[in-house]
């Protein structure tokens, strides 16, 4: 019954009902447990508890108690220029991103290969990118812009 009720709802629901079953107990007579039951639902002959599974990568950017975002603020560390592509995704999935470069400063070639990169990007698709501090960039998706305001000399 369960299979096929949850063959019928999206991601965030799917995994909203996966833990709500979870969460409940089995049948008194039954000795097989919930997790025991979806592992052999899914093919997994391995067990697993409610602990393991809320702390599993699938459950990663859930939040069951909130309902989805139209857009996000996601704090990001960037590593490798490798980073670029994946934060040019998350920006086009209309993100805001908080950019720690503090890594990136051991390396300043490198650092400026990505914020040059994704400079480019985000003007191409009217975005908008400012440096808040040393170690933290904002990153914009289209059509949100920062307001920027120079050092006064005092």
């Amino acid at each position: 019954m369960w299979d096929c009720l949850l063959c019928h709802y999206s991601g965030v629901i799917r995994k909203f009902l996966i833990v709500n079953l979870l969460s409940t107990t089995a049948n008194k007579g039954d000795k097989m447990g919930v997790f025991d039951k979806l592992g052999q639902t899914f093919g997994s002959a391995k067990g697993m508890d409610i602990e393991e599974y809320m702390n599993s990568a699938e459950m990663e950017d859930v939040d069951v108690l909130h309902e989805p975002a139209e857009m996000y603020v996601k704090p990001v560390t960037a590593a490798s220029e490798s980073d670029a592509d994946l934060l040019q995704e998350e920006i086009s999935k209309r993100n805001i991103i908080l950019l720690d470069v503090s890594e990136l400063n051991k390396r300043p070639a490198t650092r400026n290969a990505i914020l040059t990169k994704l400079k480019s990007y985000v003007e191409k698709i009217n975005g908008d990118i400012a440096q808040i501090d040393e170690n933290r960039v904002l990153i914009t998706p289209s059509k949100v812009k920062i307001i920027k305001r120079r050092k006064s000399n005092r």
